[in-house]
């Protein structure tokens, strides 16, 4: 469609990425929205929020990433909505069904066909588009047989809703599943160097079926940005500090890894954060990575992980440490 291609004119297709086999092109960074939806985030405000939205536009990321689930009632496609408002033609959004938040404040499941696309229609309202760039399935639905979720989404792709499929969080075999049903654009796992077992499996299945691996966590929910060192003491109500990463000797390996970008990133006069970035942007088979933020200048530090590439030497001096 003409919309299709005339979008991101304004970027250098040099620095866009195609997205699977579609003729959407993306930033290698995109910016991850579950931040500002304020679930989990500390000290979160919607002023800042759309700020950060504008910033990660204005920087040359693209990509915004959303869900249904993003906020127990959508607030971080509000913010979305505001945020772009006179712009739409500068992003590519992507968003999720499968999960949302019951009254009581549990997350629930439900990839049924019937939720997929009533999700798909909230989300559309929500953000006040017209279609949605990329719709994944959230996460497989035990409840629900995965081709059937799929099926919902090839509905979608038809009725123009959507413009492309993408599933998160599985494993090679169920998107095998998924993708003899309905057309898979991209693939959302976790990746980062500390967690880089898609490498084995997913990313080869992935090149070779021209399926685009866009990865969240790449900075290991702020532990890779460097600022979390040895000594470090989290907020009582920090979630992160129940994570095994933040524990004991996974958290001392951190440490070390951390030592060794820390004499990378000096280097080259880059922050260790840009340098991870760099480094899982580079990645076989990564086309983009979403890096979350809920302030500014957070999201211009990683959009500034890109237009430069780390030279021969020290992804060496990066890959000898991390074998």
């Amino acid at each position: 469609m003409a919309e299709a291609n005339s979008r991101n004119d304004w970027a250098s297709a040099g620095d866009l990425r195609t997205l699977g086999k579609t003729e959407i092109h993306i930033a290698p960074v995109g910016l991850g929205c579950w931040p500002i939806a304020g679930m989990t985030s500390l000290d979160v405000n919607d002023q800042d929020s759309i700020r950060t939205v504008q910033t990660a536009i204005d920087m040359g990321i693209n990509m915004l990433d959303t869900a249904y689930g993003y906020g127990a009632k959508g607030e971080s496609d509000a913010l979305i909505r505001t945020a772009i408002a006179g712009q739409r033609e500068k992003v590519v959004i992507a968003s999720k069904a499968g999960m949302h938040w019951t009254p009581d404040g549990n997350r629930s499941f439900d990839a049924s066909p019937s939720r997929v696309l009533q999700e798909c229609e909230e989300s559309l309202k929500r953000l006040g588009v017209d279609e949605i760039d990329l719709f994944y399935l959230h996460a497989v639905d035990p409840k629900v047989p995965i081709e059937d979720s799929a099926g919902a989404f090839a509905e979608l792709l038809q009725q123009g809703k959507i413009r492309s499929a993408g599933v998160s969080n599985v494993t090679v075999e169920q998107l095998d599943s998924f993708t003899k049903v309905c057309t898979v654009a991209a693939v959302q796992p976790p990746y980062n160097m500390l967690q880089r077992g898609i490498e084995r499996d997913l990313v080869p299945f992935c090149i070779e079926r021209q399926i685009s691996v866009i990865n969240y966590w790449p900075l290991m929910k702020g532990l890779l940005a460097g600022k979390i060192r040895r000594g470090h003491v989290f907020a009582a109500e920090d979630k992160r500090q129940s994570y095994e990463v933040f524990q004991g000797d996974d958290f001392e390996r951190a440490q070390k890894l951390l030592d060794c970008l820390d004499e990378v990133a000096k280097e080259i006069d880059r922050t260790v954060a840009q340098v991870v970035v760099n480094w899982t942007i580079h990645q076989p088979g990564i086309t983009a990575t979403l890096c979350g933020a809920k302030r500014d200048w957070q999201i211009a530090e990683t959009a500034s992980a890109m237009g430069w590439r780390l030279d021969d030497s020290q992804m060496n001096k990066i890959a000898k440490f991390l074998a």
